[in-house]
């Protein structure tokens, strides 16, 4: 039978989650991430207060945005992920930001080179497109998530690795912009630990990013998490590595 504690932390599946806001776990201290060696914020903002206009990709729920303010007098922002677009309507439209859904990222509803400056964290994008809505002397500035980030959840649970994205890292994203005519700069890759101090913590952050398990359920996996509670019950967490690249990018001249 499995004990109590882990029977009511798993319950947390049940909370509330919406834009991009893991304080829950996060604030509470129940999830901490390594720390990387970039911000992506004191990246980006120097690039932000020079800007006259601006796209931020992959918005999530406008909560990242919002902290850069100032932002450029055109400031457009697209999200792929239905809930957080009224979210993200809500919260920065009243900025004067122009809230795009987007479904299909070589399809940008924006004219050529309509941004001297791109933004883009976590998101998909397709280099041929930020090109075409790029200013031919603009910035694309990007932090990406790697494909093998967090693939020791997937072994843990028993739950098969997407194998689609493996491939994704700096030299394959590097490589696709530099074929679409861009200079890369100031790369870095890293994979710092994420640690989950409770079961509930790690079940929590699943219901909210569905594409590391897409067919978790407490149902399916509940031998595996109670494995993984029993280790973080002897070891006081249970750690995984993450995948992070951050590039910047420029038109080159003679392209």
């Amino acid at each position: 039978m499995k004990d109590l504690l882990f029977e009511d932390q798993i319950k947390d599946i049940e909370k509330h989650f919406s834009g991009w806001d893991f304080s829950y776990i996060t604030e509470s201290g129940r999830m901490d991430n390594g720390m990387l060696n970039w911000s992506y914020g004191s990246i980006v903002i120097p690039y932000i207060r020079n800007a006259k206009s601006m796209l931020d990709m992959g918005t999530g729920g406008g909560e990242l945005l919002t902290k850069f303010q100032p932002l450029p007098s055109v400031t457009c922002a697209t999200e792929g992920y239905a809930p957080n677009l009224p979210i993200a309507k809500q919260l920065l439209e009243p900025l004067g930001v122009a809230v795009k859904e987007v479904k299909e990222d070589n399809l940008l509803p924006f004219g050529d080179g309509a941004f001297d400056l791109i933004i883009n964290k976590h998101e998909e994008y397709s280099p041929g497109e930020v090109r075409r809505v790029l200013t031919s002397d603009g910035i694309f500035v990007t932090q990406q998530v790697g494909g093998i980030d967090c693939v020791r959840i997937n072994e843990a649970l028993g739950a098969p690795v997407n194998e689609e994205f493996l491939h994704w890292n700096l030299e394959y994203a590097s490589d696709g912009l530099r074929r679409e005519g861009f200079e890369v700069f100031d790369c870095k890759e890293e994979q710092p630990y994420q640690r989950f101090y409770d079961i509930g913590a790690l079940v929590y952050y699943l219901k909210a990013i569905p594409w590391q398990v897409p067919d978790f359920s407490i149902e399916r996996y509940k031998d595996s998490l109670y494995s993984i509670h029993e280790t973080i019950q002897s070891e006081g967490f249970f750690e995984v590595k993450t995948n992070r690249f951050v590039m910047k990018a420029k038109l080159q001249k003679d392209y």
